[in-house]
C-alpha cells in the first residue's frame, strides 16, 4: 500500500477541483496511482476533470515552415517570455523549422541535422545559443505532414512574426483540386483544430487506451446509477457515441459555421474545389503544453541568496 502525502492530496485537488477528503480517499482506493485517482473522482461524480490541468512551465514559441505538398511545426522552449521575444531567438526558431523540413520531422532527426547559420548540428546551435542569451532552451517537440498531391494548411495562434506564435496547427488535405481552394478551406480547418483540440481526424483514429479509459469511467458511472446491466450497457454505448462527436475531428461542429460539421464544411468545398477533399491528418502543439510549471517560493530564493 503507497503512502498517501499531503503533497499528493494537493496535488490531486488542484487537477481534479475535488475536496481534500475526496481526494485522500481516492488516492487511497487507488494505491496512489494519480491517474486513476482522477479518473475514480470523475465516476463518483465528485470530479469532471479529464485532463490534467497544471501550470505549463515551458516559454519559448512554436515555429511553422511550409513547401511545397510539405509543412513542419516545431516547439522550442525557453526559460522565459523575455527571451521569446528576443530576434535572435525567434531566427533560430525560424531556421530551426526550415532545417526540419529537410528532415522526417522527428525530434532526434532534427537535432542532427545541420544548422546553415552555423555550420553545426541543431542540438550544437541551441547549446551555443544557451551561451549566448543566457538562459536553457530545448527543441521539445515536432511533427511534419505531407501529401502526394493537395496542401498543407496552416495557422498560427498569437504570432508574434511569420510562422511564430504561441499555438501551431497543420492539416493535411488530399485532393486534385483547385489549390487555392484547398489553401483556404485547409486554413478554416486548421483555425477549428486550434480552437478545440480534436483527439483524432476520425473516431476509429482515437486512441485506444483513451477510449477504453473514457468507456471504463461510463461503465462505472452507470453501475453507480443502479441500473440493470442492459440498460448500464446502452448508457455506455450512447455515451461513447456522444464521447466520439466531441472529440474527432470531422464530427464535430464547424467554428467557422456551427451549422456544419467540419465534414460538411469539407464536403461544401468539394463543389468549389472541383475534386473529392480528403482530410489525411492534422497536428496541434500548443507551447508549454503537459508541461507544469515549478512553484516557487521568491522570499526564500532571494533569502537564500542573501546567505550567499
Amino acid at each position: 500500500m503507497s503512502t498517501i502525502t499531503a503533497a499528493m492530496v494537493k496535488e490531486l485537488r488542484e487537477k481534479s477541483g475535488a475536496g481534500m477528503m475526496d481526494c485522500k480517499k481516492a488516492l487511497a482506493e487507488n494505491d496512489g496511482d494519480m491517474e486513476a485517482a482522477i479518473d475514480w473522482l470523475r465516476a463518483k461524480g465528485i470530479s469532471k476533470a479529464d485532463k490534467k490541468s497544471g501550470r505549463t512551465a515551458a516559454e519559448g514559441l512554436i515555429g511553422i515552415a511550409e513547401k511545397g505538398t510539405e509543412a513542419v511545426v516545431v516547439e522550442v522552449n525557453s526559460e522565459t517570455d523575455f527571451v521569446a521575444r528576443n530576434e535572435a531567438f525567434q531566427a533560430m526558431v525560424s531556421g530551426i523549422a526550415e532545417v526540419a523540413l529537410s528532415t522526417d520531422g522527428s525530434v532526434d532527426a532534427i537535432s542532427a541535422a545541420t544548422y546553415p547559420a552555423t555550420g553545426k548540428s541543431v542540438a550544437d546551435s541551441i547549446k551555443d545559443a544557451i551561451g549566448t542569451i543566457g538562459e536553457n532552451m530545448t527543441l521539445r517537440r515536432a511533427a511534419k505532414l505531407s501529401v502526394g498531391s493537395g496542401v498543407v494548411a496552416s495557422y498560427v495562434h498569437n504570432s508574434v512574426a511569420d510562422g511564430l506564435g504561441k499555438l501551431g496547427v497543420l492539416v493535411a488535405l488530399e485532393s486534385e483540386g483547385d489549390k487555392a481552394v484547398l489553401a483556404a478551406i485547409g486554413r478554416q480547418v486548421a483555425m477549428h483544430v486550434a480552437a478545440t483540440n480534436p483527439l483524432a481526424v476520425r473516431a476509429d483514429e482515437v486512441d485506444k487506451d483513451i477510449a477504453d479509459r473514457e468507456r471504463a469511467v461510463f461503465l462505472e458511472q452507470a453501475k453507480e446509477s443502479g441500473k440493470p446491466a442492459n440498460i448500464a450497457e446502452k448508457m455506455v454505448e450512447g455515451r461513447m457515441r456522444k464521447f466520439f462527436e466531441e472529440v474527432a475531428l470531422l464530427s464535430q461542429s464547424f467554428v467557422i459555421n456551427p451549422d456544419l460539421t467540419v465534414e460538411e464544411a469539407v464536403k461544401e468545398a468539394e463543389k468549389e474545389a472541383g475534386a473529392p477533399i480528403k482530410v489525411a491528418a492534422i497536428a496541434r502543439l500548443a507551447l508549454g503544453e503537459g508541461v507544469e510549471k515549478e512553484e516557487s517560493d521568491f522570499a526564500a530564493e532571494v533569502a537564500a541568496t542573501a546567505k550567499g
